[in-house]
């Protein structure tokens, strides 16, 4: 079976967009998350905000020009010159795109609309196509020039799992040497409108875990990956995913789904459950959530590997979370972290004792050896479910 590696990652989320300033603040324990009534006209929420400057979009053309793609750029120019060089090697047509979201320009339609009701005219810039899904994959492509396959998944919050999966399989098919991959999503009215519409959003910083949590907080940033089957110190040995058709917006209680997606990432990476070092839990700190998760991680792991969730740090970033997850796995799996330090659970320690006692990682903890396994999951509404396994190659 072809190996497939991870060579190289951008990430800009509200943590930070550079590798060093994300480790920083993540192990710091300093949350990203703040109060902002930016997305929430006369209420404060608390939201995982970029707050990095981001890239110019005005070489794009109109319809390309949205936040989401800016965020989706200030990743891309992190491993550019790994991705460029992938390009001279392989040629621009066994180089593919595939990107998860589900905002992608929507807060620009939103502003837009704002205008035309106060004015009576859409502003002259504003193209509908600014909102089309599979606008981060064609923005890249040609950002890059491109000719391999370019799309999107959307599967709210597995997307770019699932899409990390895709580009898995179409360099396993030979369909690409090479994919740019991950996820990018923005922050907008729409999507904060929404969630606090079902009652999921955490009036204060969200509390996975807690017998306290409230909810979610919403993020908004970008990571994407150079994939290839080139040898890397970390590669994407397996991953699962299932659908439960449970509900659409709550998970199966017994988590039958998420069972199955961990179950299928470990048979596809042939790693036992005992050999995996940390979890990073898909934690949305509502209530239904965390309770199914808790127990299927428990029969499946039992309550001694570490876990936490990194959503407290970088709010829940939708459609782009699963691979912002992985990329806070793939830089602790970096040969400048010996100790193995794990991400820590943010929460404020009041266990719920109708869950399993996990084994949150405090702040500081570390496995006093290089992370070998670790293994990522997103849940999603409308029971998606993926599951992400990373692993050393070395």
């Amino acid at each position: 079976m072809l190996n497939i590696y991870l060579n190289d990652c951008g990430i800009i989320c509200a943590l930070g967009d550079s590798h060093a300033q994300v480790k920083a603040r993540l192990y710091a324990g300093q949350s990203g998350v703040a109060a902002t009534s930016r997305w929430s006209s006369g209420r404060e929420l608390p939201l995982g905000e970029v707050q990095a400057e981001l890239p110019s979009l005005a070489h794009l053309p109109s319809r390309q020009r949205s936040r989401n793609n800016a965020l989706a750029l200030a990743a891309l120019a992190q491993i550019r010159p790994a991705v460029e060089a992938a390009i001279a090697r392989y040629g621009a047509d066994r180089v593919g795109v595939v990107i998860g979201t589900s905002t992608s320009g929507i807060g620009e339609t939103e502003q837009a609309v704002g205008q035309h009701a106060a004015v009576g005219a859409l502003p002259q810039d504003f193209h509908y196509a600014m909102q089309e899904m599979g606008s981060p994959a064609e923005m890249l492509a040609q950002e890059l020039g491109l000719r391999g396959p370019a799309y999107v998944h959307s599967s709210a919050c597995s997307s770019s799992a699932k899409a990390m999966a895709s580009a898995a399989r179409l360099i396993r098919m030979g369909l690409c040497d090479a994919v740019v991959t991950g996820g990018a999503d923005s922050l907008c009215s729409f999507t904060v409108a929404g969630f606090a519409s079902l009652e999921s959003v955490s009036p204060a910083q969200c509390n996975p875990m807690s017998a306290n949590r409230r909810g979610i907080n919403i993020g908004e940033g970008a990571a994407l990956f150079l994939m290839t089957a080139e040898a890397a110190p970390v590669a994407l040995l397996g991953w699962g995913e299932s659908s439960d058709g449970h509900h659409m917006s709550a998970p199966d209680p017994a988590g039958q789904g998420a069972r199955l997606a961990m179950t299928q990432a470990l048979q596809r990476a042939g790693v036992q459950p005992a050999q995996i070092d940390y979890i990073n839990m898909h934690g949305t700190a509502t209530p239904q959530n965390d309770a199914m998760e808790s127990r299927v991680i428990e029969s499946l792991f039992g309550c001694g590997v570490p876990v936490s969730s990194t959503k407290p740090f970088t709010g829940h970033t939708l459609g782009a979370a699963a691979a912002i997850e992985a990329a806070l796995c793939w830089l602790a799996m970096q040969d400048d972290n010996p100790d193995g330090q794990l991400p820590p659970h943010l929460w404020d320690g009041v266990a719920d004792t109708a869950l399993p006692a996990l084994n949150l990682a405090p702040l500081g903890a570390a496995l006093g050896r290089p992370l070998r396994h670790v293994l990522s999951s997103s849940f999603a509404f409308g029971g998606s479910n993926a599951v992400l396994l990373l692993g050393r190659s070395a």
